[in-house]
């Protein structure tokens, strides 16, 4: 039986520092419907697959190898007390991959990769380590933060809707589950009839599984996607840790040189821009369930999420270096569990055994022969939908977090300027425009009357 916390307290934990290490079943308990979500959710996970043979040229079995080792290192959040599921960096994926064209595929663009994901894993751990990183969230005004986050919602959803996008590729897919996901986890009417029907109370702990179930079910029946082939002979997907190291690694292709740092300067630098909105967003939810769940005290450190995120970005970027980078935040698993976790300690009994069991769990199915094989033909549609939940998670939370008109306006330049021009172009005309207006870069001492209009 895992250890048992005092009311109003924290979970129980190893202290290692700036640390809190939690185990699973001793520190927590696991949780039966985090543990079914990530069987299929894992889909999304996978779905860097394509992503990693197209940039990199790496085999099927390689690339799935390193989703492998990806999602290992995804559970070092929890163990180490980040009360949160994080994920790639995934507005970035767009940027990340444009930088990489500029390269030829082979070592000279494994080696660029090498050196923007070893650069912002080092920005990372400058911004933990000096302990700047809750400093910045706690002085950068509303309206710039609303504006990052917006934006990163605007990028979400433009690029699943534009042409090319996987909402034209798979409409019927895409559309019913991204309808029934917003139904499920954001409904008032779903909320009131979770409150008088136990069966669709149980729906509703599911999260977005139901949503990718749909997915699954729709795909092959519209001709969309072809049917899931559940492969039995084999059990575990062993990484093939040699192939990875003799053509992705550092120490066996050689480190980028000098030139292919101070090219990839811009990009990190943006990278972060886009990453300092996960931290936003997770300070948000873990706030908003904070002030719900009086019975567990929930300790949120960017400095620590920081550390973390920066620890996983350096080691990847050594042994496998990844396409869409390792992220502190995935905001619509995050959101589906502070859902579910505000329901009551019956319901979760702390947040660490919602996102400890799925990312513990995730990293598992991913190795698994038989799910990786059943989800592979919906693992396009699954990505769809989480960037299309995570439009709406960073949406609601940026527009929360402003009140007056004078931010809302700021917000919503910057955002519509980062969505189409990039996150340095957004952060840049968001504090131009925020000085112009206020003088200054500070919040708002007495903020303006909201209009009713």
């Amino acid at each position: 039986m895992a250890m048992k916390r005092e009311y109003g307290q924290e979970q129980p934990y190893i202290p290692a520092g700036i640390f809190k290490i939690r185990l699973p079943f001793i520190h927590y308990r696991w949780e039966i419907s985090e543990c079914l979500q990530a069987i299929l959710m894992c889909a999304t996970c996978l779905g860097a697959i394509p992503v990693l043979e197209e940039v990199l040229g790496v085999p099927y079995e390689v690339a799935w190898s390193m989703v492998i080792i990806n999602g290992f290192f995804y559970s070092m959040h929890a163990l180490l007390g980040d009360p949160v599921v994080p994920g790639w960096i995934t507005p970035a994926i767009p940027l990340v991959t444009a930088f990489l064209t500029l390269s030829e595929q082979g070592p000279a663009r494994t080696q660029s990769l090498i050196a923007l994901q070893l650069m912002v894993g080092i920005i990372f751990l400058f911004m933990g380590v000096t302990g700047l990183a809750s400093k910045i969230i706690g002085a950068i005004p509303n309206a710039i933060k609303s504006g990052v986050l917006v934006g990163a919602g605007f990028s979400a959803i433009m690029g699943e809707f534009k042409d090319g996008g996987r909402a034209g590729m798979y409409p019927a897919t895409v559309l019913i589950g991204s309808v029934i996901a917003y139904f499920l986890l954001f409904s008032m009417l779903f909320k009131k009839m979770k409150a008088k029907n136990k069966l669709w109370y149980m729906v509703g702990n599911f999260g977005m599984l139901p949503a990718i179930i749909i997915a699954v079910i729709i795909g092959p029946l519209s001709g969309e996607l072809p049917p899931p082939n559940l492969v039995l002979g084999e059990v575990i997907k062993i990484p093939e840790f040699g192939a990875i190291m003799s053509t992705l690694s550092p120490f066996s292709i050689g480190f980028p040189g000098i030139g292919q740092f101070i090219a990839a300067i811009p990009t990190a630098i943006s990278v972060y821009i886009i990453a300092f909105g996960d931290f936003v967003s997770s300070e948000q939810l873990l706030s908003a369930a904070d002030e719900i769940r009086q019975d567990e005290k929930i300790d949120f450190n960017a400095n620590r999420s920081n550390i973390i995120s920066a620890i996983r970005n350096i080691v990847q970027s050594l042994i496998c270096p990844y396409v869409a980078l390792c992220g502190p935040l995935w905001a619509a698993v995050t959101a589906s569990v502070a859902e579910r976790y505000k329901d009551g300690r019956e319901s979760m009994d702390s947040i660490f055994s919602g996102v400890g069991t799925f990312r513990w769990m995730t990293f598992i199915c991913v190795a698994l022969v038989p799910v990786a094989s059943f989800v592979q033909p919906i693992l396009p549609a699954a990505l769809s939908l989480t960037l299309i939940v995570q439009g709406y998670v960073c949406c609601q939370i940026g527009l929360g977090m402003i009140k007056t008109d004078a931010e809302r306006g700021i917000a919503g330049a910057m955002a519509g300027i980062l969505a189409i021009k990039g996150a340095a172009w957004g952060l840049a005309a968001g504090v131009i425009v925020y000085i112009l207006i206020y003088g200054n870069f500070k919040n708002p001492v007495v903020e303006e009357k909201a209009s009713n209009a």
